[in-house]
This record gives C-alpha cells, structure tokens and sequence, in this order.
C-alpha cells in the first residue's frame, strides 16, 4: 500500500498515472482530525475521526499521513484574509457562530490536515484507482467563509490543486450528504473544469441553496429503495454530462434514519449499497475516485464511526467480482 507523503506537483512530462484497481486502497489519516478542544457532548461528534481510525486500525489497516496544506493552497478557494483569521485564532465571533465551533489553534490544525488529507488523497487515487480519506467533505464553507461545522472546503481545495498540477484536466463531486453541497457548488459556479452534483434532503438546511450543475433533492424521510433507485439516476447524468478523469465522493452517513439532523430514513444497508453504487459508477468507467467522510450526527459517535468505514469498504471491494449486495444493481 502506498504510504509515502504528498511532496510535489505531477510533472507535466510524468506519464500518465496507472488506474488499475489498487491491491490496498490508501487510505489517509492524521491525528490532528480529532480536536481535543470540541468535547464529547458537542453536537458535532468529533471522536468519530479517531474511533473510525481505530476501528480500521483493529482490522489491520495502515494510514498515510498528510501533511498540513499550506496556506496558499488555502487561497485557491477561500478569501486570503478568512484562512489568516482561521490561522490565527481570530475569526470574528459571527462568523464563528456560523460554523459552529470555538475556533482554536486545536480547530486551525485540524482543518489544515483535514484539506492535506484530500489532496493527498487525489494524488494516491489517480496513482491507484481510488483513495480514501478519513475526513473530510465540508462543502459548506465557501470562498467567503466558513458554516455548518466546515471551515475550509477541502474537496475545492484538493480539486484546483489536482487541476493546477497537472493531475486532472476535469473533475466531477459526487456529493451525497444529506445537505446540499452549498459551498462547493457557489466555488465552482464558473469554473468549467468542475462538475458538482448533490443529492440531498431538500427540506433541510441550508435553506438557500445555490445551484450546483446538477442538484436532486429527495423528500423528508426517503427511505432505502426511493433512495437508492433515485441515485441510479442521479449517477446516470453526472456521467452523462460530466466525463471527469478524477471524482471526489462525499459520503456523509447523515441520510441514516438514526441522524439527529438527517430527516432521511436511510438503513445501514441502504447505505452500505449506496457507497457500493457510487464506487462500481466509478471503476466501471476507469475513473479514480476519492473518498471523504462528510457528516453524521447521531449521538453516539462509535455508531457513526462505524457506518464511516462503508465508503471505505466500498471502495476497497468495489472491483472485486464477488462483491455483491441485497439489493439490485443499477442498470
């Protein structure tokens, strides 16, 4: 498995990158994911990232570790003075209240490892076919600023650093939490190179919802087959009208019917076969994919952690020929 750290561009005279399935899918962790200044009680279930690590780790699993983004990467999708004030531990107390955490030295440095994680992460799957990472997927912070527990929007980030180095020439985001993908669609409105797609509950937060180039909202308290006959669909014209060489797959659990702020009826089942879609959509058509976490919200955060590692399981097994499901495969 690859384990070596992000240390430069791919050169524009590389050849290209082979995407045959990986023998082990990298998969990429730090331990600044888990900041120690949320506590356990926040609505945010931050101990996800380390229980997930764990859990993975108990199955003999190894991690890449990123390093922190620098700043001018930062910049290619978010307003220089907003990252400074992040860096800082000076964001004003509004736009704090916004995203919904203190913002601490702790939160700074796990949001720089966080987008390190997803650019690495791109750098591994056009390498090996897929990788994950094990954080990830804030697609509500926007160029202006952070919201909804996402402070930098790693996936815009690793997406124009991916395209700017010559790893990439087009990009599609496949985002499936149960939140519309607001800041990655208002980012990517006029860059033609990025293809956004969010499937989401449409009566949920956020209420404005700017328009990504496809957008499917389902109806409060969809369950598995409304759901998952919907995404065939969905994944039919994101590929219909995109033809990416390389896709970042948000799979926030937050469509699960325990989610505290889902309004989706999702089962563990349901969600495993959704990750399976998105991953078979993906290697059928040779195209690399990169995994994030997105959100999840249930209060217990081992329940949360583990329904996490089906993105990873599914992107592991995605080309394996005995991996199959319960449910039908799409068409």
């Amino acid at each position: 498995m690859a384990s070596g750290l992000w240390r430069g561009p791919l050169l524009d005279n590389q050849p290209p990158a082979d995407i045959s399935p990986c023998m082990a899918l990298p998969i990429i962790h730090h331990p600044d994911y888990d900041a120690e200044s949320v506590p356990d009680g926040h609505r945010f279930p931050m101990r996800k990232y380390s229980l997930l690590a764990d859990l993975l780790r108990a199955r003999g699993e190894t991690f890449a570790v990123p390093t922190h983004a620098p700043e001018h990467w930062l910049h290619l999708a978010h307003d220089p003075s907003y990252v400074t004030a992040v860096l800082t531990s000076s964001v004003d107390a509004k736009t704090a209240r916004k995203i919904g955490f203190e913002m601490t030295p702790a939160i700074a440095a796990r949001t720089r490892a966080s987008v390190g994680g997803t650019c690495l992460a791109a750098r591994l799957a056009v390498q090996h076919g897929a990788a994950v990472n094990l954080a990830g997927g804030s697609h509500h912070a926007s160029y202006e600023g952070g919201a909804g527990f996402c402070v930098f929007n790693d996936v815009a980030v690793a997406a124009r650093v991916a395209l700017d180095e010559g790893l990439c020439r087009k990009v599609a985001v496949i985002d499936c939490d149960v939140h519309h993908g607001d800041g990655t669609a208002s980012i990517f409105a006029e860059d033609s190179r990025v293809f956004t797609a969010s499937m989401h509950c449409e009566d949920n937060w956020p209420r404005i919802k700017p328009p990504s180039h496809l957008d499917l909202g389902l109806p409060r308290g969809a369950g598995d087959s409304e759901y998952l006959e919907a995404l065939d669909g969905f994944l039919a014209t994101i590929f219909s009208r995109s033809l990416p060489d390389l896709v970042f797959y948000n799979a926030g659990v937050d469509p699960h019917e325990s989610d505290r702020l889902g309004l989706l009826s999702l089962s563990d089942d349901g969600l495993r076969e959704r990750d399976r879609r998105v991953a078979a959509a993906c290697a059928k058509r040779g195209i690399p994919i990169v995994g994030v976490l997105g959100g999840g919200y249930e209060k217990d955060a081992a329940s949360v952690a583990r329904r996490h590692s089906f993105m990873v399981d599914a992107l592991a097994v995605s080309t394996a020929p005995e991996g199959r499901s319960a449910f039908s495969s799409p068409q």
